[in-house]
This record gives C-alpha cells, structure tokens and sequence, in this order.
C-alpha cells in the first residue's frame, strides 16, 4: 500500500554565501523542495529573521512550491548564513554563522493542525546545536509516523550526544563514507568493511534502513534483510551542493511507495546525479 501521509523537513533554512554568488538552501529546505517536485506533499519547519533575507527566504520558498506556513520570524536573531569555500577536491567546506534564527524554533509556534495530522519527518543534527530548537523538535519527533535523519556532520556543532540520540529514534538513517568512519570511532568500534560497520549501527540503534552515501563511487543501502549497492550514474558536474539532498528525496518518496531497495537506491542515485550536473541545490525539474 502506497504511504502518502506528508513529508515534514524540519531544521535550518540558511543562505549559502559562495565567493561568487549567494544562494538559498539548507539541507531540510532541499529535501522538502524535491520531494515536492516529486509530487508529495510536503512541508518545512524553520524559522527566519524578521530581515531582507528572512523576506527575501519566504518569497523564494513559496516560488519553489514548498508551503510556508510552518516557517516562523524572528524579531531578533537573523536569518541564517553559511559562508562556502571549497578545497582543492572541490569539497565544500562550511563556515556557519551562530546564533541564527533557526536556533530558535518555538513549539507554541507551529501549526495548529500539526498536531491533528499524521505525518513524516526528516530532520539532521545542525538543528539541534541549540536546546530550544532542540526541545521542539523533541514534541515534532515524538508526534511523528516514519523518522529520516541525515546524520550530516558539521563540526563543531554536531556532537556525539546529539547523533547518539537521533539514531536511537531514527527508522532511516543516511550518512557519507566519512561520517560512517566517524560513527563507528565514536559508538561502534567495528573492525572490516563499511558493509559490516554499517550492520552494527542497525543491531545497535534498531534503525530499519542505512544509507551510505560515496560521492561520484555511488551508494549502499542496508537493512536487516540484506543489503543493495549501486555505482552511481556518470555525469558532468556543475555543482555537488544538493546532490545529497536529492539522493535522500528520492530514497524517502521510493521507500515510502513500498518499493524495493534496489529500486530505491537506483532512483535515489540518478537524482542525487542529476541535480549535481545542474547549477544549484534546487534546480527546476524538466
């Protein structure tokens, strides 16, 4: 049976500042404007400043498509911002400036009818670096049907205690190579292969499906009933920023239409590919 209960990003909506150009984006923000370019229904929890660029954001939110009803102003913090700069790979690096609005989500804020509704969420560990976003994501997670978490490391923010506790309430989980690495040196201490690093993370936070992402090597996919991998799709790339936005997009909507993994991996590959051969992390579907 088809799941199409809506999909709820919650977390930080930022500005990317590249040295060239300034671009929106967050990583809940990406993932709520593909599954919504996906056909399903979708939505945001944020919170922006009462600024240029808080205006400037929900502008730009509604001409993607996303709803923006669940988006909170702030008449004090600013809008958020992350000044990007890339090193000799091409890798971004990321400079996020704090406090920010997004630090700042209020439970007595959000939608009346959240509460009502059923729901999916997604959420990463960026969000959690303050305890008042914290504790409202705390109510959002608990009120929540299927949870995706995109571990999605940016030190010195994301520590060890906030990813211990939202892999524990996590049915499907997405990490890099890197931080798989990571994960393991803090609560694993796996000996081999990512393949068995990543079957210990299941065993030990009862998490239903983990996907590992390798960047243009491609993506695993891991559950208790076996495991599926894929090499990815060659392509031209214009900009990385996004794709594993994308790639986590299109896991979530395959996966909650009942589809194999293998279906799932494959889908959730070609759009993490596609949207790194275009410039920018939302790029407009053809």
């Amino acid at each position: 049976m088809v799941d199409d209960k809506p999909v709820i990003a919650f977390g930080e909506i930022v500005w990317d500042i590249f040295p060239d150009k300034t671009v929106l984006g967050g990583a809940p923000l990406n993932v709520a404007y593909h599954l919504h370019a996906q056909q399903r229904r979708t939505g945001i929890i944020s919170r922006v400043g009462a600024d240029q660029l808080g205006r400037e954001t929900l502008t730009s939110i509604a001409e993607l498509g996303v709803p923006v009803d669940a988006i909170q102003v702030d008449a004090e913090l600013p809008t958020g911002q992350v000044y990007v700069t890339f090193n000799a790979a091409h890798e971004p690096r990321y400079e996020i400036v704090k406090p920010a609005a997004w630090d700042n989500v209020q439970l007595d804020a959000l939608p009346g009818n959240l509460a009502e509704n059923s729901y999916h969420l997604i959420f990463g560990t960026l969000a959690q670096r303050s305890a008042e976003t914290r504790r409202t994501l705390d109510r959002v997670i608990a009120k929540a049907d299927k949870k995706f978490y995109d571990v999605n490391l940016r030190p010195p923010f994301t520590t060890p205690d906030l990813v211990e506790a939202s892999l524990a309430q996590a049915d499907v989980v997405k990490v890099n190579r890197e931080e798989l690495q990571q994960l393991n040196g803090w609560f694993l201490h796996a000996d081999g292969s990512d393949l068995n690093i990543g079957r210990k993370l299941l065993g030990k936070f009862a998490v239903d499906v983990l996907a590992i992402t390798n960047a243009d090597k491609g993506a695993a996919l891991i559950s208790a009933d076996g495991h599926v991998e894929h090499p990815g799709f060659p392509v031209t790339q214009a900009d990385p920023v996004g794709s594993g936005d994308a790639f986590f997009s299109a896991l979530i909507h395959n996966y909650l239409q009942g589809l194999s993994l293998s279906t799932c991996l494959t889908a959730a590959n070609r759009l993490g590919s596609w949207v790194a051969s275009q410039p920018g992390a939302t790029p407009k579907y053809p």
